[in-house]
């Protein structure tokens, strides 16, 4: 039997019996359509592996009512019955696996990637995307009730088991819901039983297209989390209505473009936090409410149900991370599961770019169609990775993963490289997560560490590899900037801050305001720090996701922090600065500290000792060029899957 008993029991949905409690909830993933909108083997072979991987419920992500309602250019488009064929396509792919399919179907409105928005009121959204939509008209709202419930029929028709209205995250619906974008005076707008009949008319057109017996749940939002937004005293008294108007479940989250708390939160948010949410509702109704937010271990999810605090449990990014998640909770294999670290990198910043969905710690999604799951090499090789970090760590695993021989050498005394101090500063920890699991897999597989020991060509000579992948990371690269070397202020690098090896004092100069820059910053006013951060460019932390930097820079208007960007030093002086900033003159002083954290430089100089030497080389990651841990894991299990 499961350790987790709980969520791994069946329910019934509606007319539909479920085998656990784990829903994989739509996701915006923004590939796998043709031009018309129609699914094609790139998002069949991904609901594919994750149906295969054991979840209990999947939903299809921004399924489009209207062509009005477009949230991204790459969704599957659901108002003409021409799309039917390529969905049932994807529906008998996926039925092998005894997973209850579903499609979410949406309306962008206001939020919407186009020139033409319609929303309830001509109020435009208050983040991300751009314009001033149109006010729908009666006769136009009447269209995409109509068109929600075609789209519903259409999906019945493929094959689907069930579908979600997606009322929730400050699309059309919610912003019929909510006061603060919903200003009309007519049988839609004002008081509460006004503003929620958009809703109720949808409801009603698809069980008039569908029949009562077809599962229809709705996603609604907990709580908008801004200024004259829904509310969960609203969601509260919405609930019993809904379920009297048939809904099968009710899918509790919360937030909206430019709300305060993200719809999709990063690391910094706690784990579960949309989960008081679906506990208030949950006591209101007799039909199956299910949470969200931020729900990555089995632990949390199993106490969740056992709690009752919900029915069930929805997952998107844990599913994008490893789709054997089920799978591996069931069978009790926990240790194997590669963790989603919350950074919002691949995933919704990429999407909200208008660029396919990836993952940072697993680059096969969107490439399933592409990869399969990994072959034995056609021969054994002897591999020598240099660098135990998060890429020296994935090419081990994927080399070893294929049946070759693995020795990883790193002259530190922990694996983790750079990513084990970058996890360091407040709310970073879940970075430690992935390397975690890498040291676990590659233990698993019998991969041979050896911390503490640089490689030279004594150990080549004796080991003799087939292949050497150089992992070797970076460093930082000290500017010369005038007069900062005869300052009277300690100079150090943001390495040397988070390895504890610097005494920086009571007021700091951080030479940088990229990723590094800012959470060092925040690191040390953490600790009781002044700090004033000078940043060259016009951006702050550009490599980071817009989610994840939203909730850095919160943290740094709290702290006792100075941001300066457009920065173009002038001299440095015994203690303090003088510079231009946005063209403006300015001047600091009183400081006894200067963090360098500007840029770094690859560590290339273990590939001299492979010259003249016949073996295979390969450099990735940082070795390569210092960039993301995107790009560290990509290129890592790209050439372990090559050699």
């Amino acid at each position: 039997m499961s350790a987790f008993k709980h969520l791994f029991q069946s329910i019934s949905i509606g007319s539909l019996k479920v085998k656990n409690r784990l829903l994989m909830s739509a996701m915006s993933i923004n590939f796998g359509v043709d031009d018309q909108g129609w699914v094609d083997d790139q998002l069949i072979e991904y609901f594919r592996v994750r149906a295969r991987g054991g979840v209990g419920m999947m939903l299809v992500g921004g399924g489009g009512v209207h062509p009005s309602g477009v949230e991204l250019p790459h969704l599957p488009a659901l108002w003409d019955d021409a799309c039917i064929p390529s969905l049932t396509r994807m529906v008998n792919a996926v039925r092998p696996y005894e997973t209850r399919f579903g499609v979410q179907l949406m309306h962008g409105g206001r939020q919407s990637y186009h020139d033409q928005k319609v929303a309830p009121s001509a109020i435009p959204a208050p983040a991300v995307v751009n314009g001033v939509p149109k006010a729908l008209t009666l006769m136009e709202i009447d269209e995409i009730v109509a068109a929600f419930g075609d789209a519903a029929r259409r999906c019945l028709e493929a094959g689907f088991d069930f579908i979600e209205i997606h009322g929730a995250h400050g699309y059309l619906i919610n912003q019929f819901l909510s006061p603060n974008s919903n200003i009309r005076e007519d049988a839609y707008g004002g008081p509460f039983d006004n503003r929620i009949r958009f809703l109720r008319d949808i409801m009603r057109d698809i069980r008039t297209k569908t029949g009562t017996d077809f599962p229809v749940g709705i996603r609604i939002n907990g709580d908008d989390y801004i200024d004259g937004g829904w509310t969960l005293a609203d969601a509260k008294r919405l609930a019993p209505i809904l379920e009297a108007e048939g809904a099968a479940y009710l899918h509790v989250s919360a937030g909206v473009y430019g709300s305060r708390q993200l719809t999709i939160p990063s690391m910094y948010v706690p784990q579960g936090c949309f989960v008081h949410l679906a506990e208030a509702v949950k006591p209101l109704v007799s039909v199956p409410v299910i949470t969200a937010g931020r729900i990555k271990l089995p632990e949390m999810a199993e106490r969740i149900i056992r709690g009752g605090q919900a029915d069930m449990v929805a997952m998107g990014r844990s599913l994008l991370a490893d789709p054997n998640w089920p799978h591996k909770a069931r069978t009790g294999i926990t240790d194997t599961i590669r963790p989603c670290i919350g950074c919002c990198l691949a995933c919704i910043h990429a999407v909200l770019a208008l660029e396919p969905g990836s993952c940072v710690v697993n680059p096969e999604v969107g490439r399933e169609y592409l990869l399969g799951d990994p072959v034995p090499a056609p021969a054994s090789k002897k591999v020598m990775v240099i660098g135990a970090g998060p890429a020296g760590l994935a090419a081990a695993r994927m080399a070893a993963l294929r049946g070759h021989q693995v020795l990883v050498l790193d002259e530190k005394r922990h694996a983790g490289g750079l990513a084990r101090l970058a996890a360091l500063p407040p709310g970073r920890g879940e970075i430690m997560d992935l390397v975690n699991f890498l040291e676990r897999e590659v233990a698993r597989l019998g991969v041979e560490i050896r911390l503490n020991t640089p490689v030279d060509a004594r150990i080549i000579t004796v080991e003799m590899p087939d292949v050497a992948i150089l992992a070797s990371g970076s460093m930082p690269e000290v500017p010369l900037y005038k007069g900062l070397f005869q300052s009277r202020m300690n100079v150090v690098t943001m390495l040397e801050v988070l390895e504890e090896n610097a005494a920086v004092g009571g007021k700091a100069i951080v030479m940088g305001g990229n990723q590094a820059g800012l959470v060092v910053a925040d690191h040390l006013a953490e600790q009781g720090c002044d700090v004033v951060v000078l940043h060259r460019k016009a951006h702050f932390a550009e490599e980071m996701s817009s989610n994840d930097r939203f909730y850095l820079r919160e943290r740094l208007t709290a702290h006792p922090v100075t941001l300066f960007k457009k920065v173009s030093i002038k001299r440095f002086f015994p203690h303090g600065v003088s510079f231009l900033s946005n063209g403006r003159p300015l001047e600091i002083d009183g400081f006894d500290t200067v963090v360098v954290s500007d840029a770094m430089t690859s560590i290339k100089k273990p590939l001299e000792l492979f010259k003249d030497r016949a073996v295979d080389v390969h450099v990735i990651g940082d070795a390569k060029s210092p960039r993301t841990i995107q790009f560290a894991v990509g290129e890592a299990e790209e050439i372990g899957r090559q050699i």
